[in-house]
């Protein structure tokens, strides 16, 4: 397989988006977009929900994913690919590498749900201990890199990530062509930042807003103070929107994302729920928070068309949070 026709140190364009598209087409779905009376009524818009809570791996981050893993030479391949993850993109990794045949390393926290670093054997990577802190990780990913030659796959601050989580908006605005407003999940930022590049590129007017978690609004506040402003405590059940900005991510929601809103963890829940009981989704916390931004008016879309996407759907069945009075 050709190594990729853009550098990975420039930023992606739509023509960068589209080839992503073509380069992953076989290996992600087309998801599809959704629509519910009800939930307009309650937020006094016209919503579409783009539904990447049914990709085989349940989140959007097989998007991505693939298109880094499609985008190496096969020498680079041959070697193998590594990540530091916790969740989604551990899995979504772990995914794209075996359906390329290829070997994967994936560092995650000692701390890691058994369950989530079962996703991510299922898939036949390799799983490295490191301690919870970002440092750690860090560590541990370069000892593997060196070890074995295998090239970094960053969960968001990688320009062949972006890319290819922008499909998704690609797809969203050919099924809805006529949006006034896309919302995105802000964790590290990739999907917000594929999202942006895409829509500003098909429809330079179109409105792109970010939603995060009260409790970890680093991304609001970063867009704030115009630098990054690190995650440091994240308490929020959107336990898949608790990572920092890096700075390509950042570089494109400072130029790029109209604003970013946050949401109450009471929102976020009830947000949720109403996903589940009027859509008929299984959707996890981290991707009803751009509904719960809206549910509490926290973006000024009254009337409009407005495109959310639903994230992902990785839930613990057991461990719903309306069954949870302290919720």
């Amino acid at each position: 397989m050709a190594e990729s026709a853009t550098p990975i140190d420039q930023a992606p364009d739509l023509a960068t988006i589209l080839a992503a598209r073509e380069r992953i087409r076989s290996f992600v779905r087309r998801t599809p977009v959704l629509s519910s009376p009800a939930l307009d009524a309650l937020c006094g818009a016209r919503l579409v929900f783009k539904c990447e809570s049914l990709q085989e791996i349940g989140a959007f981050k097989a998007r991505g994913a693939s298109n880094a893993v499609l985008s190496l030479s096969d020498a680079e391949a041959a070697r193998g690919v590594v990540t530091h993850s916790s969740g989604n993109h551990g899995a979504a990794l772990a995914w794209a590498a075996a359906r390329r045949g290829i070997p994967a390393w994936v560092v995650m926290p000692s701390t890691a749900a058994a369950v989530k670093q079962q996703a991510v054997r299922q898939f036949g990577a390799t799983v490295r201990h490191s301690d919870p802190g970002v440092d750690s990780r860090e560590k541990v990913c370069a000892a593997v890199q060196a070890e074995t030659g295998a090239t970094l796959i960053h969960p968001y601050n990688d320009w062949r990530v972006i890319a290819g989580q922008g499909t998704a908006a690609l797809e969203l605005l050919e099924d809805a062509p006529e949006l006034d407003a896309v919302i995105a999940p802000v964790g590290g930022g990739g999907l917000v930042s594929g999202t942006a590049i895409a829509a500003k590129s098909l429809a330079p007017s179109i409105k792109v807003y970010g939603a995060e978690p009260a409790g970890a609004d680093d991304a609001f506040q970063s867009l704030r103070a115009g630098r990054i402003v690190p995650q440091t405590d994240p308490r929020t059940i959107a336990d898949g929107l608790r990572s920092s900005l890096g700075d390509r991510t950042f570089a494109v929601i400072r130029t790029r994302v109209d604003a970013i809103a946050t949401a109450s963890e009471e929102a976020i829940v009830r947000a949720m729920r109403l996903l589940w009981e009027r859509l008929r989704l299984v959707i996890e916390p981290s991707g009803a928070v751009p509904l719960a931004c809206l549910l509490e008016n926290k973006l000024p879309v009254e009337r409009l068309r407005v495109g959310i996407i639903l994230s992902g759907g990785n839930v613990d069945l057991d461990r719903l949070p309306w069954q949870d009075a302290t919720a």
